[in-house]
């Protein structure tokens, strides 16, 4: 595009055509016909001027005295903004009166649209002007563009972010073919192209510099060099303005616009890979020029100069950095000797995250938990693989933080990647300690989890070595409920039932009040699976127990297997239910082998009501959870398939494959686009309860916890355990809220 403007008001002809924005456009117009001045903030490069440009041009006729652009580009000292205005608008500077007046006056009865180009290096005296102006003209609007906003009263910003992937990619399309005729997007390319303009963030000034490239290259050779993008993307247009002529001119003109404090953080800031918290960034970005204090209002000032994006949520703020921006802060990090220190602090931050998420687990907060371990996932894949490159790190180290990620691994749906690092630093820390024991522990549950159990009991026959010899009896306890668990996976259920009893012995003993809920769990699970006759109490008690300390991710996979023991005492209506339950409860959670084994069970249950379609979709949403997870092992689809011709079963199975992620299956398994749902389970009407079991009921109802109601009616908490056990037993319930539902009903 000209820089030149003629001499009427009209804007400078674009050269090139004007790619996607339509949404923008259609704001900036509007705002122009009720606000009196806009701003169009945004990174360098996202394409601010030629919005601008566009809207000023499309707006046009409801400015009969023009539209008038000022280029502030080769503007340097804060006093000559007004002039440049002037000299745009024509105003004669011949006497001694100062030009601010003069340009003023000059206004005052004009109706004209002023778009005040690139004003993020003379912001304030941006700002003057405009609200100079503003005030001296009631007929004249302003149209500004600059990286941070001029911050006066009744501005009205508009974001100008990246274009979205199908903008980006016709942008690529139409400067490519300038360029290079007869280049168009492909099913060969169109990967290729789609990459490209992601790894370029969707900034249109480093696509149109990636679309110059392909005049002699092709697609692929250019993603593959972005590594160095700043060499790269160098030959710009030489009518375009000089920070617009190459990708480093672009941020080299935002990095000397930043103050010291600025350039620090924005460096520090590039150790994240994704988003991150303010938290964090407090925490790994303050020391040596940077007081922890200080790094909200910068980072806060970097915002404002959109050079860090918001992202997350209202509730839950994050923060990242272009690719292109974190590389340029990078180089800077790497220049000042400064980068080992702040990956260090990185890699201690996410460490101490781990292990505080996994101390919390069991608790009211997993699916949060898991949530933001899965926001941090880069973070934390990062902070893994700098431990393992760091030449320095200490190999018995660099356990913890796989092994405090376990439940991020198991619950979260990354377990080929939990186990490539476990693997990892197990191999590179032979030493036989109480950290590689509690690594081997979560590698054994991660393996028998993918139905690898030769390698389970490996690591768990090392595990049990290393306790016995260190003498550590909490490792010693785990060991053993997962001896319970290996034996259960083969199909030994009166082994499982007496490792499981004594897993939960032993933790009692230890005082762990979270390893007893899981294994009861556990032992709840083998004990119906075995015949026992105390699974029903048993179950009922560690249903009780989870559902008062929050815990979810246990509780449903025993409400699944309470599911097919209903099921094969020939209670389909009770299986539904249970099923339907376990389900629910893993609503946010990533746990797709989970969710996909209670898919497969609800299958069986819907095609013995008479709708095999509906189950051959269940068992297709399911077969493309284990395929994500890289498990292979599929439940026995026979009974569906033989209620179905192939093709329709083929059909259902595609239908149920197109729903993709954990929480999608369960919405679709539920019939329910996302709104929370607890299905009722069976009530009793109370018969048989004692006159005490009524009474801890009613407590129960109005939300005490079983140590309330032991201090409200002088009991034990053992007590008052056995009690809610037998209550639960009793009305075949699940849950308290249950209880409480049936005694508000009574």
């Amino acid at each position: 595009m000209t820089s030149v403007t003629r001499a009427a008001g009209a804007l400078p002809a674009a050269f090139t055509s004007f790619v996607g924005r339509r949404q923008e456009m259609a704001e900036v117009r509007r705002l122009l016909g009720a606000a009196r001045l806009v701003t169009l903030a945004g990174a360098g490069g996202v394409g601010k001027t030629r919005l601008a440009l566009e809207a000023a041009s499309a707006s046009a006729r409801a400015f009969p005295g023009g539209v008038w652009l000022v280029d502030l580009t080769p503007v340097r000292e804060p006093d000559l903004v007004v002039e440049a205005a002037a000299v745009t608008l024509g105003v004669a500077d011949q006497g001694t009166r100062p030009v601010a007046d003069l340009l003023a006056a000059h206004l005052s009865d004009r109706r004209l649209l002023m778009v005040l180009d690139n004003c993020e290096h003379l912001v304030d005296a941006c700002a003057q002007l405009a609200q100079r102006l503003l005030s001296a003209a009631p007929e004249v609007r302003i149209l500004a563009t600059s990286r941070e906003t001029l911050r006066l009263t009744g501005e009205h910003v508009v974001n100008v972010a990246p274009l979205p992937p199908d903008d980006a990619a016709e942008l690529l399309a139409q400067r490519a073919a300038a360029v290079r005729p007869g280049f168009t997007v492909t099913d060969d390319n169109r990967q290729a192209v789609q990459r490209l303009c992601a790894d370029l963030d969707g900034l249109p000034l480093a696509i149109e510099l990636a679309a110059s490239r392909l005049r002699t290259l092709g697609v692929e050779p250019v993603v593959e060099r972005l590594a160095d993008r700043f060499a790269l993307l160098t030959a710009g247009s030489r009518a375009a303005r000089p920070h617009q002529r190459t990708l480093r001119a672009a941020v080299d003109w935002s990095w000397e616009l930043c103050g010291p404090a600025e350039r620090v953080l924005w460096s520090r800031l590039t150790v994240f890979a994704g988003s991150f918290t303010l938290a964090a960034a407090e925490d790994v970005c303050a020391g040596e020029g940077l007081a922890a204090a200080e790094v909200m209002d910068v980072l806060d000032r970097l915002v404002t100069q959109s050079l860090v994006e918001l992202a997350g949520t209202e509730r839950r703020p994050r923060y990242r950095l272009l690719e292109t921006i974190r590389q340029y802060g990078a180089e800077h990090l790497t220049a000042d000797g400064d980068d080992g220190r702040v990956r260090s602090r990185h890699r201690d931050h996410f460490l101490a995250l781990a292990e505080r998420c996994h101390r919390d687990w069991s608790g009211p907060a997993q699916a949060e938990t898991l949530a933001r371990l899965h926001a941090d996932h880069g973070n934390l894949m990062a902070a893994l693989e700098y431990q393992r490159t760091d030449p320095g790190a200490d190999g018995q180290a660099a356990l913890a933080l796989p092994a405090a990620l376990a439940y991020h691994w198991l619950a979260g749906g990354c377990l080929s990647e939990g186990r490539r690092y476990l693997e990892r630093a197990l191999t590179a820390a032979p030493e036989p300690t109480a950290a590689r024991a509690r690594a081997l522990l979560v590698a054994t549950h991660v393996a028998y989890t993918q139905h690898d159990l030769t390698a389970a009991r490996r690591h768990l026959d090392e595990a049990g070595e290393l306790a016995a010899a260190l003498g550590d009896q909490t490792v010693l306890a785990a060991v053993g409920g997962h001896r319970a668990a290996l034996a259960l996976r083969e199909g030994r259920t009166a082994e499982a039932v007496t490792r499981f009893a004594q897993a939960v012995a032993d933790h009692i003993a230890l005082g762990d009040r979270h390893g007893e809920i899981g294994w009861r769990c556990g032992l709840g699970i083998a004990q119906t699976l075995d015949g026992h006759p105390d699974a029903a109490e048993t179950s009922a008690r560690a249903l009780a127990d989870a559902e008062e300390h929050g815990e979810r991710w246990a509780r449903a996979r025993l409400l699944m297997v309470l599911g097919r023991h209903a099921w094969d005492r020939g209670e389909p209506a009770e299986a539904r239910l249970r099923t339907v339950a376990a389900l629910d409860m893993l609503r946010g959670f990533s746990d797709g082998i989970g969710v996909a084994d209670m898919l497969e069970q609800l299958a069986l249950i819907t095609a013995s009501e008479g709708d095999p379609e509906r189950a051959a979709r269940l068992l297709g949403t399911a077969r493309g959870l284990r395929k994500d997870a890289g498990v292979t092992t599929t439940a026995d689809d026979r009974p569906i398939r033989a209620a179905l011709t192939p093709a329709a079963y083929d059909r259902a199975l595609a239908a149920g494959a197109a729903v993709h992620g954990p929480d999608a299956a369960v919405a679709h398994a539920l019939d329910d686009p996302g709104t929370p749902h607890t299905p009722a389970l069976p009530h009793g009407d109370g018969a048989g309860l004692t006159h005490r079991e009524e009474q801890i009921a009613a407590l129960v109802a109005t939300g005490m916890t079983n140590r309330r109601i032991a201090a409200e009616l002088v009991l034990s908490p053992r007590t008052v355990d056995n009690h809610v056990t037998r209550i639960l037993t009793k009305l075949r319930f699940t849950s308290r809220a249950q209880i409480a539902a049936w005694w508000a009903a009574k």
